[in-house]
């Protein structure tokens, strides 16, 4: 008998150029991290990942989009919750040479939950 592992929802607000990067992953995995980038930031919150979306990526990249992944919660107690803002905006820090061990801790696939242009 298998047993089910405990999951957390996260959310990623991001934008075309990184969305095809998941896709080509078969919606299993993040890219690595640009030099300049050297933290994975999800979010906790799916309102928070709306507003970023929606206000900065639409913006910047012209397309803004949510996505929604699990994450085995064991794996996840090695980064401590960020405080970014108010008491919603909540981020873990993953540091870019950490994410292929953070991506082979995602249970499922990733999501696209929103779309805004």
């Amino acid at each position: 008998m298998r047993t089910q592992r405990e999951t957390t929802t996260l959310w990623r607000p991001t934008g075309p150029v990184e969305l095809e990067l998941v896709r080509e992953t078969g919606w299993r995995a993040w890219p690595p991290r640009l030099p300049e980038q050297p933290i994975f930031y999800p979010v906790l919150d799916e309102a928070y990942a709306v507003k970023i979306a929606r206000d900065w990526n639409v913006k910047h990249d012209g397309a803004g989009y949510v996505t929604r992944f699990e994450v085995g919660t064991e794996f996840l107690r090695r980064y401590p919750v960020q405080r970014a803002g108010g008491e919603t905006i909540l981020e873990l820090w993953v540091p870019a040479e950490e994410l292929e061990e953070f991506n082979a801790h995602i249970v499922g696939e990733i999501e696209v939950v929103h779309e805004f242009r």
